[in-house]
């Protein structure tokens, strides 16, 4: 018998479904088959390095049947994560997404430059929110309530761990993606950005409120 859909940690099961949700949402919160020549390279930067390096921040949807159809992913030191991405992840995935030997000249090449950057993760002015994260859904689990389920166990793990706050950073372009961190509490940081994207932080105080 299939079991009510369920919030549980992440499984190293799970990897491939992750990889799957994240390049089913990574082209501002659509599908990026269509727009990339491998689009591996997405879960290889936002996703996999996470359940890698912290699976115990990793949490999942699943949807009943043991399959994970949403998750939730971050760091609680971002600064920390940036140095372990560079020594412990980069290594393994470096040759599949090869470094552009100049500026990015395709979408490929621009995701592979970040990959290759983990330092980008760094910014001035962010000290005060030390933690970030990724969050992601398939389209047909979103607006559902789910995704603010996911973000509870997440701020709370945080919370528990002696992290006061979080950030992430979003795409203009991702009009349904800023509504939902609204609501979950997250206001603008003034942070040195691309005009292409958003910085947002909240505290991880009263989780349960949400």
């Amino acid at each position: 018998m299939t079991e009510s859909p369920r919030i549980r940690p992440y499984h190293r099961e799970d990897r491939a479904a992750l990889d799957d949700i994240c390049i089913r949402t990574a082209h501002n919160g659509q599908d990026s088959r269509p727009h990339y020549s491998d689009p591996t390279v997405f879960p290889d930067t936002f996703a996999a390095p996470y359940v890698h390096l912290e699976p115990e921040l990793a949490f999942v949807l699943d949807d009943g049947s043991g399959r994970a159809v949403g998750y939730i992913v971050g760091t609680a030191d971002t600064a920390r994560f940036a140095r372990t991405f560079r020594a412990a992840w980069l290594p393994l995935v470096a040759d599949r997404h090869p470094e552009p030997s100049g500026p990015p000249a395709t979408p490929d090449e621009e995701i592979a430059w970040l990959l290759h950057h983990p330092e980008r993760m760094v910014v001035p002015g962010l000290a005060a929110w030390p933690a970030h994260l990724h969050i992601d859904l398939l389209p047909e689990w979103q607006g559902r309530g789910y995704g603010r389920r996911l973000m509870r166990t997440f701020l709370t793990a945080l919370r528990d761990g002696g992290v006061p706050s979080v950030h992430l950073v979003m795409a203009v372009a991702n009009k349904p993606a800023r509504a939902f961190y609204d609501r979950m509490g997250f206001e603008e940081i003034d942070a040195p950005m691309d005009d292409s994207v958003v910085c947002l932080g909240r505290t991880t105080a009263d989780p349960d409120r949400l």
